[in-house]
């Protein structure tokens, strides 16, 4: 007989996982079940858990999720989407939320099935947000509703209970700026790209079109394609060719005198240079102007790498990205997920804690003529306060004054779980390593746009220059300065958990900022701890400089750091080898691992047998959880 499953709901999860990847058409992605919220990336999707129990409303909840990801996977195109993109924020919210509309309804056309699962998502996504209390219109957030009435005339169905709520609430203002433009809402859903082009009208109806950005239809393909296609195109019509050649041989006989006056011009102009050139080649050397001074290289570790401009780029405060309410709210967040891992993190805080203190343990020297009364002796100094020995005096320790600086891997590749594990690891070792007197510096790295964000759009604007140098806006950020209590900063590091932040990731200049920060320091001892989940990529910089622009700058600024000594440095490879870059590093292919990683490799740090510590840190070798 087959053995019955060890948990009921495994069943429903593997019949759930296989129809999921049906109905969006990929059958490799991953699926996983996870009381972490839903989201999707690139390869993967995180589904709502479901308990042995299989109550009624789980069941519902992972079916809707999983329908509505599945459309969205297989009637999207990124490529499309990021196109049309507009560049404020509402219009960004009301943008994706009328286009995850849209995917729900093509897919409720083609797989009615999925309609009604949706349905159950949305209800319970509105009763969890409180939609059904909401009494005014200041309550209901626009670009929700805008996706609801969107989803309402796309699909004919009635919207849930809470979301007709605040669909209700925004209709008549709805209905009165947008009805013309709503007319031809069913020719253009199955077109992404006419339905973005709506949805940029739609915007722009309610009033934000100030920030949709420059409409990309305008602008027409990329300069660059459009220049190799002008090329490509000429030896391919010669008759256009004869024309213009002809055109510009009469405009060369037709200005033959003005051209010889301008000969004459310039042979005066030169007679007159070279004067000038004469008188300034007899002035005196002390009279000759000094040279400029060389630009300063953009980096320490390679004079070579080059940025085209540093004037977009911001290291910013955490507490300066986000309202105090809005961090308040992250943070309520992040211990949400921190909950279920609150027993092992402090097992493993606790453990840490102990390491450390063994270091910093006091030991004493006794039985001497002066220093503190010895307690021991207490009785025998009372009968005979002449007694000589009576006191003792505290050896020096050999635990060093200590700093460490945490640098997080802030890119889009990190969204999810990744980010919250090492948000939730990072708050912990800041709490633990300052109850042992050690310094502790939180920082993060992305970039502040896509696709270079202002840089390349100066790039653009000045001609393309070749080989740039590296071509995006960077974002380094300081969730916790080392001198700032922990109790105040708690709430900095929910801003990891906040929608848009994380883009994308250059390693290189990012670790040499935390390296100059903590050279900057008192400390003797300086440790930097790198959390990252692969190579730095960038697509801006990469497209226009070569393949491995990036990561040579990487490994040069390894390179230095090791070499200088002043700084030792470490790494946490998360699901990627980053052996390959870090002498010291450590990959975990789990991030419910990098707890446990991060604690052993700080605690082997502080151990005082050389041995011991080459055991755990692994040195070159990777070390798997």
């Amino acid at each position: 007989m087959q053995k019955p499953p060890d948990n009921p709901a495994d069943p429903f999860k593997k019949a759930l996982t296989e129809a999921t990847r049906t109905l969006a058409d990929d059958a490799e992605m991953a699926v996983s079940f996870t009381v972490d919220p839903p989201g999707m990336t690139k390869d993967t999707m995180r589904l709502p858990q479901v308990t042995r129990r299989m109550t009624r409303d789980e069941v519902l909840l992972a079916r809707g999720t999983a329908d509505s990801f599945a459309m969205k996977r297989r009637y999207h195109d990124e490529g499309v989407h990021g196109r049309y993109m507009p560049q404020g924020q509402m219009a960004r919210d009301l943008y994706e939320a009328m286009e995850t509309a849209r995917c729900e309804a093509v897919g409720a056309r083609h797989m009615p099935g999925t309609a009604s699962n949706i349905d159950a998502r949305i209800a319970h996504e509105a009763d969890r947000k409180g939609y059904s209390q909401i009494r005014s219109q200041a309550e209901a957030p626009l670009s929700v509703a805008a996706g609801y009435l969107i989803r309402e005339m796309a699909s004919g169905r009635p919207l849930p209970k809470g979301a007709d709520t605040v669909a209700d609430m925004w209709r008549g203002f709805f209905d009165e700026q947008t009805s013309g433009t709503l007319e031809g809402l069913d020719d253009v859903l199955s077109d992404q790209s006419a339905f973005a082009r709506l949805a940029r009208k739609v915007i722009s109806d309610l009033g934000y079109g100030d920030q949709l950005g420059d409409d990309p239809d305008d602008m027409g393909d990329d300069p660059e394609d459009g220049a190799e296609e002008e090329q490509d195109e000429g030896p391919e019509n010669p008759d256009a060719q004869g024309e213009e050649e002809q055109q510009q041989e009469q405009t060369e006989e037709s200005d033959d005198g003005p051209r010889e006056e301008s000969a004459e011009t310039e042979m005066v102009m030169d007679d007159q240079a070279e004067d000038e050139m004469s008188e300034e080649t007899e002035m005196p050397q002390a009279e000759a102007p000094p040279e400029p001074p060389a630009p300063q290289p953009f980096s320490d570790a390679d004079p070579n790498y080059t940025v085209f401009t540093t004037q977009f780029d911001e290291e910013v405060l955490a507490e300066d990205l986000a309202e105090a309410a809005e961090l308040e709210r992250l943070r309520a967040y992040l211990d949400q997920q921190l909950e279920p891992l609150k027993g092992a993190v402090s097992r493993l805080a606790n453990k840490l804690q102990r390491r450390l203190q063994a270091q910093q343990n006091r030991s004493w020297e006794f039985d001497k003529e002066e220093g503190i009364l010895d307690a021991g002796r207490l009785a025998r100094v009372v009968a005979n306060p002449t007694t000589p020995l009576s006191f003792k005096w505290e050896k020096d320790t050999e635990f060093r004054d200590t700093c460490v600086t945490l640098l997080l891997d802030n890119s889009g590749s990190m969204r999810g779980r990744p980010i919250s594990i090492a948000a939730i690891c990072a708050d912990v070792l800041a709490r633990t390593l300052e109850r042992c007197q050690v310094k502790v510096e939180i920082l993060g790295f992305t970039t502040r746009a896509w696709k270079g964000g202002q840089s390349r759009e100066k790039w653009l604007a000045e001609g393309r220059k070749q080989s740039p140098g590296r071509l995006n806006d960077l974002r380094h950020i300081v969730y916790k300065s080392a001198d700032a209590p922990w109790r105040r900063v708690r709430d900095n590091l929910g801003l990891m958990m906040k929608e848009g932040l994380l883009k994308e990731n250059i390693d290189g200049e990012a670790l040499e900022w935390a390296h100059r920060r903590m050279q900057a320091r008192r400390e003797q001892r300086k440790i930097l701890m790198v959390i990252s989940d692969g190579a730095p990529v960038d697509d801006s910089t990469l497209s226009v400089n070569s393949a491995n622009f990036l990561e040579k700058h990487l490994r040069d600024v390894i390179a230095m750091i090791e070499k200088r000594k002043a700084v030792e440095l470490l790494a946490i490879g998360i699901g990627h080898d980053v052996t390959r870059y870090y002498e010291r590093a450590v990959t975990i292919t789990d991030v419910e691992q990098l707890a446990g990683a991060m604690t052993e490799q700080l605690a082997a740090l502080f151990d005082s047998d050389p041995r011991a510590r080459a055991r755990v840190m692994g040195m070159a070798n990777v070390a798997r959880f």
